[in-house]
């Protein structure tokens, strides 16, 4: 449906080259990286199991053993590195990695290949990884993949990156992702309970006033959609500017949540502003927009700053009914009848703007627009519920620099396993 492509996590990406040749159907790059980071208070570390096999090692050409590769893995996986290594020292850095990823046929963009060299830099402080660093990731991988037990030892990522980077693909949704759960977290404490009952009560009253109840219509879309995205933008810039100000004063990271959260809020306002392009609202719509942004905008910045978690909680309560309606509306227009209104968004090509931003593809439709802005609302939802358990010092939820390594690395092997032996 939507004719583009992706926000996969990173550390999928770097690995699939390898498994290619290899077999290995996950890496862990933390291995890879030593714990003299610039970073190491907020290293993760995965609980990958590594224990012992009984085959025979295989020694590369130092002399270093293995227990997983077989002595054709290791040649082919040390000719793939060596031929990147333009100044033969028997290392990879960012440079030789991004033409490591681009002799993948297609396989990753470059849009992708500049993020994970960038992470791979940032989590090795700049120091190239030797290939015998590499091909030991692997072997310890290929392990632990077929053993339990516990990891002996791992070499942390730091999160320097998740302060300052943030996913340039995000938003870019697989046909495959658009399709959510519609989740509900049951409120426990006297906290989660008050912020559910203050969202199930505005929406109550914000129903009746706007005559939502009934039949759907193409008008009732675009009054709710366009006047609720005026107030969805503000909760993530409130959230960004008051742990910026907390990161200032305590002068220490933010595990990258500030990045998210002005990512959240600009992406409520990329959704008003495709719809405004499908409506131009009227003055008194306009002046009913301002007068609720100082309401609801003076409100949540003092609630957060007394209780970022209640906020939190009260803005997934929030998206879980975002989600319930796009999906009311989605339904309208899938069973709308030929010749209506509704039905018309179904071929209806989307604005430019949302065509652009979620890339739709050239005849992308409304109703395509409108799968994408349900997928961002359960990543919001689902994102808000997760921070309201997170520790201090934890790293955000939507970019954690191990993890997209890892990723990235598990698909550059996969790729690689796909080759032809005769490479």
């Amino acid at each position: 449906m939507i004719a583009s492509v992706t926000r996969r996590s990173l550390t999928t990406q770097l690995t699939s080259r390898v498994c290619r040749v290899t077999g290995v159907t996950q890496i862990n790059s933390t291995y890879l990286f030593s714990p003299t980071s610039n970073c190491p208070n907020l290293h993760l570390y995965n609980t990958r199991a590594f224990a012992s096999v009984t085959r025979d090692t295989v020694a590369t050409d130092n002399g270093k053993k293995f227990k997983a590769l077989t002595d054709e893995m290791v040649a082919k996986l040390q000719a793939e590195f060596k031929a990147v290594d333009v100044n033969n020292d028997g290392k990879i850095d960012s440079e030789e990695l991004k033409e490591l990823l681009r002799k993948n046929d297609g396989s990753f963009k470059e849009a992708e290949i500049l993020e994970i060299s960038e992470l791979f830099y940032v989590g090795n402080s700049a120091k190239p990884v030797s290939i015998e660093k590499l091909l030991e990731a692997i072997d310890s991988i290929m392990i632990s993949s077929n053993e339990q037990g516990q990891v002996s030892k791992s070499f942390g990522v730091g999160s320097c990156a998740a302060e300052y980077y943030y996913d340039s693909n995000h938003h870019q949704w697989k046909e495959d992702e658009l399709e959510i759960d519609l989740t509900h977290v049951k409120p426990e404490t006297f906290s989660d309970k008050l912020a559910y009952a203050a969202v199930k009560g505005v929406r109550v009253v914000f129903d009746a006033m706007t005559g939502w109840n009934g039949t759907i219509t193409t008008q009732k879309i675009m009054q709710r959609t366009i006047f609720l995205e005026t107030v969805a933008g503000v909760p993530g810039m409130v959230a960004a500017i008051i742990r910026h100000f907390k990161s200032l004063r305590h002068m220490e990271r933010d595990g990258g949540h500030i990045n998210m959260f002005l990512e959240e809020a600009t992406n409520e306002r990329m959704h008003l502003l495709s719809f405004v392009r499908m409506r131009d609202p009227s003055l008194g719509f306009r002046a009913a927009v301002i007068g609720s942004q100082f309401i609801f905008g003076s409100g949540f910045l003092l609630s957060y700053i007394i209780s970022p978690n209640f906020c939190h909680r009260f803005v997934g309560y929030i998206e879980e009914e975002a989600c319930d309606t796009y999906t009311k509306i989605i339904h309208a227009i899938e069973e709308a009848p030929e010749g209506s209104d509704l039905a018309k968004w179904r071929t209806e090509r989307a604005p430019n703007i949302g065509i652009s931003y979620w890339h739709l593809g050239e005849n992308g439709t409304v109703l395509d627009m409108i799968y994408a802005i349900r997928k961002d609302e359960s990543e919001h939802r689902d994102v808000n519920h997760s921070v309201c358990n997170m520790k201090p010092g934890e790293v955000n939820p939507r970019f954690d620099p191990s993890r997209r390594l890892d990723e990235a690395l598990n698909k550059y092997v996969r790729d690689m396993m796909k080759r032809p032996t005769s490479e």
